[in-house]
């Protein structure tokens, strides 16, 4: 009896319970999905320690300070126009309301976090052209389940363009259910509104002009003349402002501009559109592929409301993939999925509207189109993508990278993955049309597994990218140090990591003006070269003028004349104050660029010098000698000291100095280098021919 009375409270718990849920709207349960989205993705994100995805990030950040501040937006204090302007504005309240870039640089991530998650609301009303009001949650629910969402422990254009397209999305398939001048305008402004946050949006221009032709054949240009007429005039226009500018028509991708003068061919850009359809679907899970292709195949037996989707979906999907296939094809050189993700939800919608539709599969275009999907699979060459370069461009490579991490092949990577395509296409051809909402649960699930090797890896990137640059505890060092309104100038000088300029650029307001000595910083931001003159160590700018600046910040082998006020002692950062011109007063050669390792000789020079003495501090590494090094230091063509560096320890060398023509030089020799060893399968090899590390200089007068 007691069981029966357990029973029968359960069966009551039950449809109670499912009344009670379905009692809240839709809508609340929308806006809590958001919610919780951004309350999830704000807790990922602060596990990112700096931006790492350079020069991005730095870029991105630089704009919205500037808007802040000015209301116009700058790079390095120069006006800059050919980046979309709409991200900078939204994240820039940041640095409006933070006066310490780290707390700005935390607010940021929580305006990502919102923004990105927003992308569940036009995904779900998209969903509800096709699908019930529940459904089109579930649908929105995946579209903030992807492992993409990460995006939001960065300063990228990707957390708000993700919301954006899924809008232009939106806008398009209502536009192709009803072409009047109304939606014709929304969808301009749409698409409008995605190019100004993202060139690439260019790709939606293609898609407004084919999908009509999906939807209604020849009929199209009737039925849509409108589109026709204003995206031929709209042509015309660019043309013709831009012949007027005398600039080229291409000028209207701002940054990308360069992406267009490649020789692309259609065997490369096939190649890789190949690529980056086996990049999506492997993305997806196969399953949402598998099912959006299917109703492609069945398109025949669809109703209109269905076509109409299906036209739209396919069409920007197409031509997206394809934009971002041809720049990999000559440009990046590995599958960008970081540009495809967006048009996930239309793929998850499919697979939704193919279960509401009570999971249909005739025989061939389900052979077809199952088989296409997990065949795909094999296309990726694993063995050259999984590397570095899919860090921070190709993140469902990730967990695979792990698993060759634990000691998988790479070669054997594809038969893993292909394996996995097969049992999820099997399940796809099997599952009972009953229990087929199972599928969307288990493209969940991959999704949480493969999130946790992601974050992983993008936490470990963000730490060590830091550490390249700052290895202080609070980064703002300098800010702290000279007041956020001061006016510091970085000098370049070729030999530390390319991140101690960045980071510290990143995280201090008060670092203002950016020189270099050897040559300039990859990514073309302005920056000014220096010239020294040998006799005065006086700095000069390309035109001749001396260059002055009231605080320098710069490395240990370039030495300045004036008072160190601060250093990050790990990276050899110096924080000058000089007031008055730049003197330069020693310099070193034989440093390998961006780092501290010596070849086989080194040579240090000290301007305006009668005398004194050197201090070095040396230190070995026992993963390439495994006895004592022995390092001689010669002054005039005589040895005047040495030291015996054990691999496991640091030693300081102390040199006697004599001027000579008010310069003393000293020429150190080592007398071991060796080449370091590949240790790791598939690691690129280092060619150079190692010293020991010089970390530091100190002179004596």
């Amino acid at each position: 009896m007691a069981d029966d009375a357990v029973a029968i409270r359960r069966a009551r718990v039950g449809p109670a319970l499912l009344g009670a849920v379905r009692a809240v709207p839709v809508w609340a349960w929308l806006v809590g999905l958001v919610l919780v989205s951004t309350l999830v993705r704000y807790a990922f994100a602060r596990k990112m320690a700096a931006p790492w995805i350079m020069i991005d990030e730095l870029i991105y950040s630089e704009l919205a300070k500037s808007f802040a501040g000015t209301g116009h937006f700058l790079i390095r204090d120069q006006p800059s126009d050919v980046y979309g302007f709409v991200y900078p504005v939204l994240i820039s309240p940041a640095w409006a309301l933070f006066d310490r870039v780290p707390d700005a640089y935390a607010a940021a991530k929580a305006i990502n976090a919102l923004m990105i998650s927003l992308a569940a609301v036009p995904a779900y009303f998209l969903a509800r052209r096709v699908l019930s009001p529940w459904l089109s949650l579930l649908a929105a629910t995946l579209t903030v389940a992807v492992p993409s969402m990460v995006y939001a422990g960065t300063l990228m254009t990707e957390n708000a363009f993700y919301p954006l397209l899924l809008t232009a999305a939106l806008a398009t398939v209502v536009w192709l259910e009803r072409p009047t001048a109304t939606t014709t305008a929304l969808v301009l402004a749409a698409s409008l509104l995605c190019f100004v946050t993202r060139t690439q949006a260019l790709a939606l221009l293609p898609a407004l002009l084919t999908a009509p032709l999906l939807v209604a054949g020849r009929r199209a240009f009737r039925d849509y003349r409108l589109m026709y007429g204003i995206g031929l005039g709209g042509a015309l226009l660019v043309l013709v402002v831009q012949a007027v500018r005398g600039a080229s028509p291409l000028g209207v991708l701002g940054a990308y501009e360069a992406a267009n003068t490649a020789d692309y061919t259609v065997r490369e850009v096939s190649r890789w559109f190949l690529y980056h359809v086996a990049g999506l679907d492997l993305s997806l899970g196969i399953v949402p592929f598998a099912a959006l292709l299917l109703l492609a195949i069945t398109w025949r037996g669809r109703s209109r409301t269905e076509r109409v989707f299906l036209a739209g979906a396919l069409s920007i999907t197409f031509w997206l993939v394809l934009e971002v296939a041809t720049f990999a094809s000559e440009q990046s050189f590995r599958i960008e999925e970081r540009n495809m993700f967006y048009v996930a939800p239309l793929f998850f919608i499919a697979l939704l509207v193919w279960i509401d539709r009570g999971s249909p599969r005739p025989l061939w275009p389900t052979v077809v189109a199952v088989v296409a999907a997990a065949a795909l699979a094999l296309a990726i060459p694993y063995v050259r993508l999984v590397g570095l370069s899919a860090l921070s461009d190709t993140i469902s490579l990730l967990p695979l990278a792990s698993l060759h991490d634990s000691g998988v092949p790479l070669g054997d990577l594809r038969w893993i993955v292909f394996g996995g395509a097969v049992l999820a296409g099997a399940i796809f051809v099997l599952v009972p049309a009953r229990y087929a909402l199972i599928l969307p649960v288990l493209v969940v699930a991959y999704f949480a597994v493969s999130q946790k090797p992601i974050e992983g890896k993008w936490r470990e990137a963000s730490t060590l990218d830091l550490f390249q640059g700052i290895t202080i505890p609070r980064p703002d060092w300098i800010d702290r140090k000279v007041g956020r309104d001061a006016d510091v100038a970085a000098i370049w000088s070729g030999v530390p990591d390319r991140f101690s300029i960045w980071e510290n650029e990143f995280f201090n307001r008060s670092l203002r003006r950016f020189y270099y000595t050897q040559g300039p910083l990859p990514g073309d931001l302005p920056e000014t070269a220096l010239t020294t003159d040998l006799e005065t160590g006086v700095m000069r700018d390309p035109s001749g003028k001396v260059v002055r600046a009231e605080y320098v910040l710069t490395d240990g082998s370039l030495a300045l004349a004036g008072r160190v006020i601060a250093l990050d002692l790990r990276r050899g950062t110096l924080l000058y104050r000089v007031k008055g011109p730049l003197r330069r007063v020693s310099h070193v050669e034989g440093l390998y660029p961006q780092d501290t390792w010596s070849g086989a000789e080194v040579t240090y020079t000290r301007l305006g010098c009668a005398g004194g003495a050197l201090a070095v501090e040396l230190q070995s590494d026992p993963g390439l000698f495994t006895r004592p090094q022995t390092v001689v230091a010669y002054v005039g063509g005589k040895a005047v000291a040495r030291v015996s560096v054990p691999p496991v320890e640091r030693r300081v060398l102390h040199v006697p100095l004599r001027g000579q023509g008010g310069t003393c030089v000293v020429r150190f020799r080592i007398s071991q280098t060796a080449v370091p060893k590949v240790v790791t399968r598939g690691a690129n090899p280092d060619p150079r021919r190692l010293g020991v590390h010089f970390n530091r200089f100190s002179y004596s007068p």
